[in-house]
């Protein structure tokens, strides 16, 4: 049984022909797979909690900021605090101890609750 294909006369050798299949499949697997949606909602704060500023640097008059990534579930829970950016390392753990005591209405997706990632600045100055 001949594959239409074979018919091709560009297509000479059979690797080549082989690739040509293997191609078009993957083209076809793209265009049939399901396409991701955008979140419809962001998640927003609902409850937040100020970091506790660590004594010595406040002490000394050192600011910073800390960037925390981090996920918001279904629920609205914060999931795997990572520091991302860090201006002072002397920060750091009073940030993530902060941001997990946030709560958060979860971002939608069509009306569902979704987890999504977010990163929030915290900001370690004197004045306040």
């Amino acid at each position: 049984m001949h594959h239409p294909i074979e018919n091709l006369p560009f297509l000479v050798s059979r690797s080549r022909r082989l690739s040509v299949l293997i191609a078009l499949g993957f083209v076809f697997a793209l265009a049939t797979a399901p396409v991701a949606r955008a979140i419809t909602e962001a998640a927003v704060p609902v409850r937040t909690s100020a970091p506790e500023y660590p004594y010595e640097m406040k002490r000394d008059g050192i600011a910073g900021v800390v960037t925390v990534v981090f996920s918001v579930d279904e629920k609205g829970n914060v999931v795997d605090p990572a520091v991302q950016k860090s201006s002072n390392p002397g920060f750091d753990q009073a940030a993530l101890n902060a941001i997990s005591k946030w709560k958060f209405k979860p971002a939608r997706q069509d009306g569902t609750p979704v987890r999504s990632k977010l990163a929030i600045p915290l900001q370690f100055s004197v004045a306040s």
